[in-house]
C-alpha cells in the first residue's frame, strides 16, 4: 500500500459516517457523500444517481475542473438524466448487480463488456472522464437506494490515474454509511412533499415542483451569497442544509385558507386579501422556534417571506435586517417564481420583464445584496426551472 493512496485515516473515516447522519435534506446529505468520497480517493468529479422505480436519476454532481473554469458551475446539478436500471450503463450495470465497477481509462474501456459511457455530461460540460469508480448504495435490507460514481482520481501532481483497491474500500466504506442516511433523507423529502400536496389541495400552485423551486433557488442564492462574504464552508453545509427544508415549507399554512381565495380566478378584494395573509401566520405556528435549528427555520421563513425591505410587508413590517436572514432570501425566490409561472389568477410573465421586476425591486422589496446574489446565479436558476417544469 503506498502512502500517498491514503488520503484519510480510521478516525476521518468514523468522523465522515457520524457527520453523515446529521443531514436533513437529501442533496444537502449528497453533497456531502461525494465531497467526503472524492476526498478520500483523490477524484476530480463525482456523481449520484437515485434510485427510483426502475430508473437511476441523476441527482448531485462536483467536479472540481468545471468549478475553476465556470461562474455558474452549479448547474450542472440541476442536469436532467434518468437511464434504465439494466446492464447497458455503468450506473445501471451496478445498481443491477450490487457490484462495484472500476475502469481505468473509459474511452477505451473493454467492447465486451454489457456496458458503455454515456459521452452526454463530457460533451454538454466539455470534461473528458477518463477513471471511473462506480459503486452500489445498498441499505442493511439490501436495497438499493443509489449508486455513486467518482471520476479522474488525481496523483499529487494533478495527473489521472487509475482507482486503486485502497480507493475502493474507502469508497465501500462511505457508502455503506451513506446508504442508510440517504434512505432516510428520502423519506424526509417525501414527508416534504406530502405537507405540500396536502396544502396543494386548497392552493392549485402549491405543487412539489414548485417548492422545489422556491428551495433550490434559495440555496443557490445563500451559496452565492456566502462565497462572497466568506462563511465558513461548514456553516455555509449547515446553513444550506436546513434552509432548503424551510423554503420548501413556506406556504403551507395556506392549507388554513379557504378555497374560495385561494383558487379565486381575480384579484382579491380588500377583506380576502387581509385573511389571505394570516396563512405566514397559521405557517408558522406549525413550527416551535425552540426545538431545533430546523424548526426555528421553518417558522422564520413560514412567517416572514412576505416581509419587505422597507418595511411595507407583512405581518409583522419588519424593515431591513430586522426580516430574518432566511425570509429574506425566501422572498426573492418566491416572487420570482410566482412571477415567472402561470396562475389561476393570471399568465406567466415574460422572463425580461421579471428580471426587470426584481432588480427594480432591490432596495425597496427586497435585500440588495440578495438581489445581486440572484443574478449571479440565475443561469442556475434557469438550470433549475428546466428541471423541476410546471405540468400546464
Amino acid at each position: 500500500m503506498k502512502t500517498n493512496e491514503l488520503c484519510v485515516d480510521l478516525s476521518d473515516l468514523l468522523k465522515i459516517a457520524e457527520e453523515l447522519n446529521h443531514n436533513k435534506d437529501l442533496d444537502s446529505l449528497l453533497d456531502n457523500i461525494l465531497r467526503e468520497a472524492r476526498k478520500s480517493t483523490g477524484a476530480d468529479a463525482g456523481s449520484i444517481f437515485i434510485a427510483e422505480k426502475n430508473m437511476l436519476k441523476f441527482s448531485y454532481v462536483q467536479n472540481d475542473t468545471i468549478s475553476k473554469r465556470e461562474h455558474n458551475k452549479n448547474k450542472y446539478i440541476y442536469s436532467e438524466l434518468t437511464v434504465p436500471i439494466d446492464t447497458n450503463s455503468i450506473a445501471g450495470y451496478v445498481a443491477v448487480t450490487g457490484k462495484n465497477v472500476t475502469i481505468p481509462d473509459a474511452y477505451k474501456a473493454d467492447s465486451s463488456l454489457p456496458f458503455t459511457l454515456n459521452k452526454s455530461f463530457d460533451e454538454k460540460s466539455n470534461y473528458k472522464t477518463i477513471s471511473i469508480l462506480a459503486v452500489p448504495l445498498v441499505t442493511s435490507q439490501n436495497k438499493t437506494v443509489g449508486v455513486m460514481q467518482l471520476i479522474n482520481s488525481m496523483d499529487p501532481e494533478g495527473n489521472i490515474r487509475p482507482f486503486t483497491e485502497t480507493h475502493e474500500k474507502f469508497a465501500n466504506f462511505i457508502a455503506a454509511n451513506a446508504s442508510v442516511a440517504v434512505e432516510r433523507a428520502l423519506m424526509t423529502r417525501q414527508n416534504i412533499l406530502r405537507m405540500v400536496k396536502m396544502s396543494g389541495l386548497r392552493d392549485p400552485k402549491e405543487t412539489g415542483n414548485h417548492v422545489n423551486r422556491v428551495g433550490s433557488y434559495c440555496v443557490e442564492i445563500y451559496d452565492a451569497w456566502s462565497r462572497k462574504n466568506g462563511i465558513d464552508s461548514s456553516e455555509r453545509r449547515r446553513f444550506k442544509d436546513i434552509l432548503k427544508i424551510g423554503a420548501m415549507l413556506h406556504d403551507v399554512g395556506k392549507v388554513a385558507i379557504s378555497d374560495k381565495i385561494l383558487k379565486k380566478p381575480s384579484k382579491l378584494d380588500d377583506e380576502e386579501y387581509s385573511i389571505m395573509k394570516r396563512h405566514s401566520k397559521y405557517g408558522a405556528d406549525l413550527f416551535d422556534p425552540d426545538i431545533s435549528d430546523l424548526d426555528r427555520m421553518c417558522h422564520e421563513v413560514a412567517l416572514n417571506h412576505h416581509e419587505k425591505w422597507n418595511g411595507t410587508g407583512y405581518p409583522g413590517g419588519l424593515k431591513g435586517k430586522e426580516i430574518p436572514f432566511a425570509a429574506r432570501i425566501c422572498a426573492i425566490a418566491d416572487v420570482f417564481d410566482a412571477l415567472i409561472s402561470k396562475r389561476v389568477y393570471k399568465d406567466r410573465w415574460n422572463e425580461q420583464d421579471v428580471l426587470d421586476y426584481i432588480r427594480d425591486a432591490s432596495g425597496r422589496d427586497f435585500d440588495p445584496e440578495l438581489v445581486e446574489s440572484f443574478t449571479e446565479v440565475y443561469e442556475t436558476v434557469s438550470a433549475i426551472r428546466r428541471k423541476y417544469p410546471d405540468e400546464d
